[in-house]
């Protein structure tokens, strides 16, 4: 006879109605017998057997009485069955959904560890699609359309080269993950302006010192502030979005990594936050940047990029920066006014006054550690 035990559970494919037919036959009963015991119509046992209705908790308690086991045994054979069918129905579905899988950087996912790194053949894709959608934080492709793609509608790009949806949500889903592992405080304007100030006087110090100092001044803001891996497809370098209504994130990818652009993105980011975010509209906007583009029509993107310049460099000393024709100017100014030189070089290359190749060695190029998340 078959024996019965509540901890034999194996994760079969086969329903839990075919241990019902096993014991059955093993005992001479027939079908209608079976029912019989059981309390149930011929029909409703059939379609128990053939794994057509689920076993319920009424139906492992007279399984229970009538054929032996546990009522735990029949509902954790039931839960193994179930959770087996379910996974081979994804899987199937994932099979189907592998085309999209090129709108994705699947590759730069892999290389930089946020999905698993396979071979992408085709028997190895619908684990692929598995990946990308818990990445996600989705049901199915479907799903990812109607997040990511209806918030591009909300994309205030700074460069026609920011039209790819799947490398800018990967990237911006990076920070999403980042930013679930911070806990800030409600979002406090003031205190968001005085660590702005206290952040200007950074620029002249290491990244290993002002980045834990500079996180910590905006957190205590309430501002979230994270750094992530560009996306080469994504032409990001930093984006100033709302997670909430009372939660700004300012994301930085190092895209351009010298000093210049790292802190006239910040600061660029920063003014996106200050300036346009009062209503419940504009802070459903996700400002895409960088540094390097050469025109936008948005009068948002343009008055971001005056107060950076202005934060940085005020407009009292900028009627100055045409006099500045060596190193030792750049060096003595820079001073004067509390930041680093090469950020000084970069405005002076932005306008026109020195060519793009002169006095580069001023600047400094930025190389982060992994943030602590603990």
């Amino acid at each position: 006879m078959t024996e019965l035990s509540a901890a034999f559970a194996p994760d079969w494919v086969s329903p839990p109605g075919e241990s019902i037919l096993d014991i059955s036959e093993e005992r001479g009963w027939t079908q209608a017998e079976l029912a019989q015991r059981l309390g149930y119509t011929e029909k409703h046992v059939s379609r128990l057997i053939n794994g057509k209705v689920p076993l319920s908790v009424d139906a492992a308690l007279r399984l229970e009485r009538v054929v032996g086991g546990t009522v735990d045994f029949w509902l954790s054979r039931e839960a193994n069955y179930q959770n087996h069918k379910a996974r081979l129905e994804a899987a199937e579905k994932h099979a189907n959904w592998v085309s999209w899988l090129d709108d994705l950087p699947v590759k730069e996912l892999m290389d930089n560890g946020t999905i698993t790194k396979q071979r992408l053949v085709g028997k190895n894709k619908p684990s692929v699609v598995e990946s990308c959608l818990r990445f996600f934080g989705v049901a199915s492709p479907d799903e990812w359309r109607a997040h990511y793609g209806g918030m591009q509608m909300a994309f205030r790009r700074s460069r026609a080269e920011q039209c790819d949806v799947g490398a800018i949500s990967s990237w911006l889903r990076l920070g999403e993950q980042q930013a679930e592992q911070v806990d800030v405080p409600k979002y406090n304007k003031a205190r968001f302006e005085k660590a702005l100030r206290v952040i200007r006087t950074f620029t002249c110090d290491p990244p290993e010192d002002f980045e834990p100092k500079m996180r910590q001044l905006l957190s205590e803001a309430g501002v979230t502030f994270v750094l992530v891996p560009a996306i080469s497809r994504a032409h990001v370098s930093g984006v100033a979005r709302w997670l909430g209504p009372t939660r700004p994130l300012i994301q930085l990818s190092l895209y351009g990594k010298t000093n210049d652009k790292f802190w006239f993105t910040f600061f660029h980011e920063a003014a996106h936050i200050l300036l346009h975010s009062g209503g419940k509209e504009e802070k459903k906007s996700v400002f895409l940047d960088d540094p390097n583009a050469t025109h936008t029509d948005d009068p948002q993107e343009h008055e971001a990029n005056s107060w950076a310049g202005d934060w940085l460099i005020p407009s009292q000393y900028s009627g100055r920066l045409t006099s500045l024709t060596s190193k030792a100017d750049v060096r003595h100014f820079a001073k004067e006014i509390g930041i680093h030189p090469g950020i000084v070089v970069g405005r002076l290359q932005h306008d026109g006054v020195i060519p793009p190749s002169w006095m580069n060695d001023l600047k400094q190029s930025f190389k982060f550690k992994k943030a602590s998340t603990d």
